[in-house]
């Protein structure tokens, strides 16, 4: 029975790493997202920002 209680542990661990994994992953991904929205959206380049701005048009999300 100790064996079981063991592959239980160990796969409890292994489950609780995998979805703490990937609500890092999910955090990294939001902040890298809004730094290149901020980055773009505020861009002095005018290349950049009508590019951001054309496509927000493309994807049929309102701008303005």
């Amino acid at each position: 029975m100790s064996t079981l209680q063991s592959v239980s542990s160990t796969t409890t661990t292994v489950s609780s790493a995998r979805s703490g994994r990937r609500v890092l992953n999910a955090c990294c991904v939001v902040s890298l997202g809004a730094v290149l929205l901020y980055f773009a959206g505020f861009s002095s380049l005018p290349a950049l920002h009508n590019a951001a701005h054309d496509t927000r048009h493309t994807a049929a999300f309102p701008c303005h």
